[in-house]
């Protein structure tokens, strides 16, 4: 397709979607805009016109026959909305059959011209149905955008016209955030509906120079040309954040969902389609790594930590068989100072790197599917050590979403207990708000089935998520535990002190235990004895240590307590 220098200033975003995906076809198609001035064109209809086919030509000088009257009142019915013609456009009736169809774009009218014979013309119908499956091979079925295909052809296309005008072009990755969760729990009918808002909020952001696709399920991108870059790709990623956290109403329920972008600059990143795609995806994953909902642009740095990370994720496959994970326990103790279990701590000693933060760590194994397995072992390692502690401890071991969302759980802890003869009621597992986040029956029939097994429940980082309230009332938790980020400033920030006395005084209300977590310092601990807080953990009081540190630590607990009755009945 020949266009004029800044096409885009013409063609809306949807016309100019269209006009691109006939960029090598053998039809003469041409595009006007409002005031009938050619804006985008095939490279035949030139061959055929010659130079009277330029940019800005008016209609008539290129089809002559629409200087008629009649004709030029059926173009202006099409420009105002009318539905598509086909109109004869011979000036005599010894001219050579010259016929074409007009139907209306966003902006403007679009001409699909044939010359077959007389006796071989195509009926308006036969016209029609030529443009839809021109339009069906290059654009997706669900939300009218173009599709894969057609963003790795035309992504070519501009990145070739950029090296030789050594302009820039963007690329935007577009993922929404959170559409499973939608998807999952309204159904796929409002999943398809979401995507199609979606991507009308996409094309509606897009100002001129900027084209859409739906790049594969809830992906998007966005191809960007001649424009001042980056500034204005980075403008656009802005707005369309913007525009997709406003919520979307299906079935008249308000959905919520976000979105996360990469953008990469092409020939600078890229200038083959493959390079830049990859470097726009680099992107994309460092702004969900980030926290989504927001947008990132490709630099050098990130591709050295995703090699990183791949290095990592390629470590810990072999990781658990060379003996490189372990855990450590941190004890718990109950007010004033008897040890009431030990929470066990997932560790991994890489040979070369040395200790990775679980934090870095675990979402790999959740994403590479490798946590079901690994959480397996923690559980089985963990209650085996318990056996070697005293019958009244327990031993708290933490769920991912992973694990719990696997169907196999209640199976895989009633089997591991039984072999490896610990009581359930010594065993708590911990699990954050976000596995609740489907509020779905077999989630709690997944929580009620451990419940009646004997096991402990406890909701891990109480206060830090969306803490609804609507947990507490549909599982009887056993314990919650109070995250450290409202523990560092108890014993100076007034709105700590309020929220901490608030969740102890809701969790006792409702028959649950507390446990603060975090505690660094003697007065956060009198503080929290004093306010009736059940259980303390924290570095004070024991940091994290290995299976013979705490086998030894349980042992000098267990002197000390016996100490101190001594010393309290000497007293009396």
């Amino acid at each position: 397709m020949k266009t004029n220098g800044s096409s885009g200033d013409s063609l809306s975003v949807s016309d100019a979607r269209f006009a691109d995906q006939l960029t090598n076809t053998n039809d003469i198609v041409s595009f006007y805009d409002r005031d009938f001035r050619l804006t985008h064109y095939t490279t035949k209809l030139k061959s055929i016109q010659g130079s009277v086919v330029t940019a800005g030509a008016a209609i008539w000088e290129v089809y002559p026959g629409f200087l008629d009257a009649r004709l030029r009142g059926e173009l202006d019915r099409v420009l105002r909305g009318g539905s598509p013609t086909t109109l004869d456009l011979r000036a005599s009736a010894d001219e050579a059959p010259q016929s074409a169809l007009v139907f209306g774009v966003v902006n403007g009218v679009g001409i699909i011209e044939s010359r077959e014979a007389a006796d071989g013309r195509r009926t308006i119908a036969e016209e029609q149905e030529h443009v839809t499956l021109l339009h069906q091979a290059t654009h997706d079925v669900l939300t009218g955008l173009q599709n894969r295909r057609r963003f790795s052809e035309r992504l070519q296309q501009v990145l070739t016209a950029v090296n030789a005008s050594h302009e820039k072009v963007a690329l935007l990755q577009i993922d929404l955030d959170d559409f499973k969760a939608v998807n999952d729990t309204l159904g796929h009918g409002a999943g398809d509906a979401l995507l199609q808002l979606a991507a009308n909020r996409i094309q509606a952001t897009l100002q001129d120079g900027g084209s859409a696709y739906r790049y594969a399920g809830d992906e998007f991108a966005v191809i960007q040309s001649g424009k001042e870059q980056p500034a204005e790709a980075e403008r656009l990623a802005g707005a369309l954040i913007d525009a997709l956290k406003t919520p979307f109403i299906i079935n008249d329920i308000p959905v919520f969902i976000g979105a996360s972008i990469g953008i990469a600059f092409g020939p600078a990143h890229g200038a083959e389609s493959e390079q830049l795609m990859k470097a726009a995806d680099i992107a994309l994953y460092a702004a969900k790594r980030d926290g989504r909902g927001c947008a990132r642009t490709f630099n050098r740095s990130m591709l050295l930590l995703l090699e990183q990370r791949e290095n990592l994720r390629r470590s810990l496959r072999m990781a658990r068989e060379r003996g490189e994970l372990y855990l450590e326990y941190q004890p718990l103790f109950r007010s004033p100072s008897s040890v009431v279990g030990f929470e066990a701590l997932l560790r991994w000693r890489h040979p070369e790197i040395g200790s990775i933060l679980p934090s870095v760590f675990i979402p790999i194994a959740e994403a590479d599917g490798l946590m079901d397995e690994i959480g397996r072992w923690v559980l089985e390692e963990a209650c085996r050590q318990a056996t070697t502690w005293p019958s009244s401890l327990t031993v708290a071991v933490n769920l991912s979403p992973a694990q719990f969302l696997s169907g196999s759980l209640t199976d895989s802890v009633a089997q591991i207990i039984d072999a490896v003869g610990l009581r359930a009621d010594r065993l708590e597992f911990e699990i954050t708000e976000t596995v609740l986040l489907e509020r779905t029956i077999d989630n709690l029939d997944t929580l009620n089935t451990l419940n009646v097994l004997g096991i402990r429940i406890s909701l891990d980082d109480f206060g830090t998520y969306y803490s609804s309230l609507s947990y507490l009332k549909n599982f009887p938790f056993d314990t919650l535990k109070i995250d450290q980020y409202f523990i560092n400033d108890l014993e100076t920030d007034r709105k700590s002190q309020t929220i901490v006395r608030s969740i102890i005084a809701l969790a006792h209300g409702l028959g649950i235990s507390v446990t603060a977590e975090g505690v660094e310092t003697n007065s956060q601990a009198r503080w929290l004895k004093k306010e009736g807080c059940d259980c303390l953990q924290g570095n004070l009081l024991g940091r994290p240590m290995g299976a013979e540190a705490a086998r030894n630590f349980v042992s000098r607990s267990a002197h000390l307590a016996i100490g101190e009755k001594e010393e309290r009945n000497r007293a009396v």
